[in-house]
């Protein structure tokens, strides 16, 4: 309902929603949180900076208390909070926030770090220079005047900007359904610009952007590749990626620091230097030993001391990556055209400078020009005065009053009323020679000042010659220095090129830990030592898989689920060899009931190659790698899974080749390839083996003819089987026996495949010992044999792994000789 002149009306809901919001929309985008095009201001700015100058705080007039000016401008102009006003004023004092302040503060305004200003009043401040070239010619009818809030005093609906106040200052606000995030420029880039488009409105885009090169933030920094500026400058609309300035130094000690001088826009460097020491702590940075703030007055100078034999480069772009030493900053150019928000490219807000500085200058001109009509005017009475003093005077004493002798003056030389009541003004020091001389130096002045106004006037070359010439003299008053440098050959940083290629050992333990660790750090033993520590565990916790994978290459995660994970190599932590690492969970984002039971090491998503999956209950699949190229944060399918069945293991296969699946029980079944059809990755697959009644999948084998098969079962015992004795059948078989098991050797754990007798064989057991043998000391035998002792386990301890290590001639001096071939030698505990 609604109530006019004393009736009630009604009125639909949605429609008074509806008329309300709008109402309040446009009234925030209008009158608070978009800048103007013309004189990019907002209109507290606008207010502020207007009653400023109303208080006659010039640049070269004495200060006055910030509270002094807050209250002029809420009782006159701006009926809001005092903390809004204040807060304004602040920011167009702080040289960190503006390219080119507008307010000249003096008391404490605030810092880079995030301090709050001073109360206001303790604060004092004035207009700087460039804010006074913002008001000039203000009282010159430049500009339209609304009145303000209680409609007792007019306030200008803009300013007068000689100054491009919105492109070489910028503007950010958040309107209702719309946003502004206007970047800052320099002043002698813009000008130039302008200049350009002044000269030839037509100016290629291509050239116009060779001369405005991009943004100029007040902090400095770098700006990281040109496209985002580019786009923006052509669209409107683009994203630039900011960094921080470093340098690396030696200290005497010798070793490295990186020092920061420069920040990227609207970064606090106190939350900043804050947040660098929280990922140390958290190990998410390493290489760091230290972090110290040493700025003052002289400028800034953040101090991050590197660890001994790190290398700057990979800490700086960790730094990078993580903190907000480098950040985007999203460019949208809206601005108010006749009161409507527009989006625009940078040639159009140029050219509705142009427009509007073209509308103040012909203004001005008027304005000018009838001023100096009037005093020409006045001018020409004197003349006539001073060529009939004598007859004048005479006019004036026989007057009875100056009502009459204004009235006969008028009646005898034709004079105006202004001219008459001006010559009446005269003082008598008018009538001496000198004065009549400067008399008609003026007139003739002012008569070639009104002939130059109207030629402005009625040229528009000579009014953007008029631009052109103030724009100059702003520029050389105003430019300064680019703080902001460009690298305009934007790469995406790769952590990867900074790191050596080298293969390391991943391990991830029955409880989610995992780790890398170099696998030369796992010196050589005999077969049949007892170990080396490879993780520390605890007692409910044991090592479940171990992989070997070159820093540079991808891992894919496969879980028990049928959900595929995938990270790079270089992002699993390393840690030491007894460390047990860091759990899973932190660096993939899988469900909490999710185990990793597969691991594959991928350096290129190609359609010629396959992953090939098994499952617990026995079922096989093939999917095309490119399907997995494209793996988000939150994992994607792999398979679709039974109820109650698991995924088991994942491998790479080219399409040709054969395949083996072994069992807890020793039987294993040998297919082709071909038999099993490419399918996509939310299928189930097919059978791959029939099982007996409490047996299951443990293992999947790529196999290639000329090679043998590993098999090991839990309590160190294992051979090897060339690939031929297990015969070639259709998928679907029961298969044959692969391992002979018994109550000493236990069920199997493994079965891998060796193509080369100088790899070397890894073992874990789930105590976390790790031995590393020559695979040529296992003896070759027949598949119905229980194998040879590799590994001496204690009765609490079984095996849990098994990974193959490429082979290498280097063998510690120090490693134990190998041992014989029955398998009862201890060896050397490393």
């Amino acid at each position: 309902m609604a109530q006019v002149n004393d009736k009630i009306m009604p009125v639909a809901l949605e429609d008074e929603m509806k008329t309300s919001y709008l109402d309040y929309s446009m009234s925030v985008i209008v009158s608070r949180a978009l800048p103007d095009v013309r004189d990019g201001l907002k209109p507290v700015h606008r207010r502020v900076l207007f009653g400023m100058n109303d208080l006659g705080l010039a640049p070269n007039r004495p200060y006055k208390k910030c509270a002094r000016i807050v209250g002029e401008v809420l009782g006159k102009y701006h009926p809001h909070g005092d903390i809004a006003v204040y807060d304004s004023l602040v920011r167009m004092a702080q040289e960190f926030s503006l390219r080119y302040p507008l307010v000249d503060g003096q008391g404490n305004f605030g810092s880079v770090d995030g301090d709050s200003p001073a109360a206001m009043r303790y604060t004092e401040a004035r207009l700087e220079q460039i804010a006074a070239e913002m008001l000039r010619d203000i009282d010159k009818d430049t500009v339209n005047f609304t009145r303000n809030f209680d409609e007792s005093l007019e306030e200008p609906s803009v300013l007068p900007s000689v100054v491009p106040n919105l492109l070489i200052n910028g503007a950010s606000g958040i309107a209702v359904g719309m946003a502004t995030n206007i970047p800052p420029h320099n002043l002698g880039e813009i000008v130039d610009g302008l200049l350009a488009l002044i000269a030839n409105p037509d100016l290629p885009d291509e050239k116009l952007l060779k001369l405005i090169l991009a943004p100029d933030f007040p902090t400095g920094g770098i700006i990281y590749g040109y496209e985002g500026v580019r786009e923006a400058y052509l669209t409107g609309r683009g994203r630039i990626i900011i960094r921080a300035k470093a340098v690396v130094e030696e200290t005497k000690s010798g070793r490295e620091q990186i020092i920061i001088t420069e920040i990227p826009y609207q970064v606090n460097k106190s939350t900043l230097i804050i947040k660098i020491a929280e990922l140390v702590r958290a190990k998410t940075l390493e290489d760091i030993s230290d972090i110290r703030d040493e700025s003052d007055r002289d400028g800034m100078r953040i101090v991050i001391e590197l660890k001994r034999d790190s290398t700057p480069d990979v800490v700086l772009n960790n730094l990078f990556k993580h903190t907000q030493l480098q950040t985007t900053f999203g460019i949208i150019n809206l601005a108010l055209v006749d009161g409507r928000p527009m989006v625009m490219p940078l040639r159009t807000m140029m050219q509705h400078f142009i427009t509007f500085r073209n509308e103040v200058i012909v203004r001005r001109t008027q304005f000018d020009l009838k001023a100096a009509e009037a005093r020409a005017h006045i001018l020409e009475g004197f003349i006539i005065a001073l060529d009939n003093i004598d007859e004048i005077i005479k006019i004036i004493k026989a007057s009875k009053d100056v009502e009459t002798a204004q009235a006969n003056l008028m009646k005898r030389f034709k004079l105006s009323e202004i001219q008459s009541k001006a010559i009446l003004d005269m003082r008598l020091q008018r009538l001496t020679g000198l004065e009549r001389k400067k008399i008609e130096d003026e007139y003739k002045e002012v008569i070639q000042l009104i002939e130059r106004l109207r030629a402005i006037l009625n040229s528009k070359e000579l009014q953007m010659q008029v631009i052109a010439d103030e724009l100059k003299a702003l520029r050389e008053r105003f430019a300064d220095p680019r703080r902001t440098a460009i690298v305009y050959d934007r790469q995406d940083f790769s952590v990867e090129d900074l790191i050596a290629e080298e293969d390391v050992a991943v391990s991830i333990s029955h409880n989610g830990f995992i780790k890398r660790f170099p696998v030369s750090g796992y010196k050589r033993q005999g077969r049949g030592g007892k170990g080396v520590t490879g993780a520390s565990v605890r007692e409910d916790d044991f090592l479940e898989h171990f992989f070997i994978a070159s820093t540079h290459h991808f891992i894919l995660f496969f879980t028990n689920r049928g959900r595929c994970y995938r990270l790079k190599v270089y992002d699993i932590p390393e840690a030491s060899r007894q460390s047990k690492g860091r759990s899973i969970a932190n660096l993939l984002q899988k469900e909490n009931d999710e185990k990793v039971t597969a691991l594959l090491s991928v350096k290129d998503f190609t359609d010629d190659r396959f992953i090939t999956m098994a499952t617990k209950g026995g079922t096989i699949k093939k999917v095309v790698l490119s399907a997995f190229e494209n793996v988000r944060s939150s994992g994607i399918i792999a398979i679709g899974l039974d109820a109650g069945d698991e995924l088991i293991e994942a491998r790479l296969t080219d399409g040709t080749q054969d395949v083996i699946l072994g069992t807890r029980r020793g039987m294993a079944v040998h297919f082709h390839e071909t038999d099993v059809r490419d399918m996509g990755r939310g299928a189930a697959g097919v059978r791959g083996i029939r099982l007996e009644d409490g047996d299951e999948v443990i293992c999947l084998i790529a196999a290639r003819h000329g090679s043998t098969v590993l098999c090991v079962a839990q309590h160190g015992y294992g051979k090897r089987s060339p690939v031929d004795d297990f015969r070639l059948v259709r998928r679907g078989g029961k298969g044959v026996i692969a391992m002979n098991l018994t109550e000493k050797t236990g069920e199997m754990i493994a079965m891998k495949e060796i193509v080369n007798d100088k790899d070397d064989v890894v073992v874990v057991t789930e105590q976390g010992m790790v031995i590393r043998s020559h695979v040529s000391d296992i003896r070759v035998m027949g598949r119905n044999t229980q194998g040879v002792r590799l590994m001496r386990v204690e009765e609490n301890d079984a095996i849990s792994g098994v990974a193959i290590v490429p082979g290498s001639d280097e063998i510690d001096e120090n490693a134990a000789a190998p041992e014989p071939t029955d398998g009862n030698g201890q060896g050397t505990l490393l």
